[in-house]
């Protein structure tokens, strides 16, 4: 079992070149990171994990992509990865360079894991309509998957063209979000694997992951379950059921709160 961990990345949390290094040392297989561009101060949207208040860390989340390349530059093996891109929030030319490079600059670590939003005026403040969010990051998620792999690549909108560097480990796209028939079916078209949050009912879903993707005539998905809060029980639970990865959560502070939380969950690897 691989276990990765993720973190609220902000100005006031522990640098991330640090937590970075000090995953590595601890035999951490990777580090992830969410994304934000902003919170409209209307908050019309409800906390999605239903707090009375959005926390703090969700106003001054860094940028992933570059807070990833500093983890990248103080690591040497540590894997390194959104969790989760908006890609609906985002023009997908300008980000499939960037990943790119990311992924290039880092002999291959990059991973996407990639979800839809739930902050709709957030969403909406990128002129994406809140009921087209899906239709939009599969489009996005395409295009950017095209940039990677095509010497000349061409999508909905865009003339055919060059993009480099091209990425050297792929890299893989892991969709996040509750399961069902609707997402299932984004994972079996153009994902790598599932990202559930947390852990809770995955057992229950994976027959209709798996249906989904021999529908898709592909091998099933990978499932990473995300921003769980690890036992030895529960790692040992996700293998029985054939997980080979799963990432626990940080809290978003400093180094003298964060660390020993990383010495403890160190302790299962």
């Amino acid at each position: 079992m691989r276990l990765g961990v993720t973190m609220f990345a902000t100005d006031l949390a522990m640098p991330i070149d640090e937590l970075a290094r000090a995953a590595e040392e601890r035999g951490f297989d990777s580090l992830w990171l969410p994304e934000h561009t902003h919170i409209p101060v209307s908050r019309r949207t409800p906390p999605a994990a239903g707090q009375d208040e959005l926390p703090e860390e969700y106003k001054r989340t860094l940028d992933p992509l570059v807070a990833l390349s500093f983890a990248a530059a103080a690591t040497r093996r540590l894997r390194v990865g959104t969790g989760i891109l908006l890609a609906a929030q985002r023009d997908p030319i300008v980000t499939a360079k960037a990943i790119a490079t990311l992924d290039h600059l880092s002999d291959g670590r990059v991973a996407v894991g990639v979800g839809f939003g739930w902050n709709v005026e957030e969403i909406e403040n990128h002129g994406v309509p809140y009921a087209r969010r899906r239709e939009v990051a599969r489009r996005n998620v395409l295009a950017m998957q095209a940039l990677w792999r095509d010497e000349v690549a061409s999508f909905d909108g865009v003339e055919p063209c060059w993009s480099w560097p091209k990425p050297i480990g792929g890299p893989p796209v892991y969709i996040g979000g509750a399961a069902g028939p609707k997402l299932f079916a984004h994972v079996a078209e153009y994902a790598d694997g599932w990202m559930p949050i947390g852990g809770a009912g995955i057992k229950a879903a994976l027959p209709a992951l798996r249906e989904a993707c021999d529908k898709a005539g592909r091998p099933m998905a990978e499932v990473i379950p995300f921003g769980t809060r690890p036992t030895r029980e529960k790692l040992d639970y996700f293998a029985g059921l054939g997980i080979q990865e799963a990432v626990a959560t940080l809290p978003s502070g400093p180094a003298d709160t964060v660390l020993p939380i990383l010495d403890d969950y160190a302790q299962l690897i």
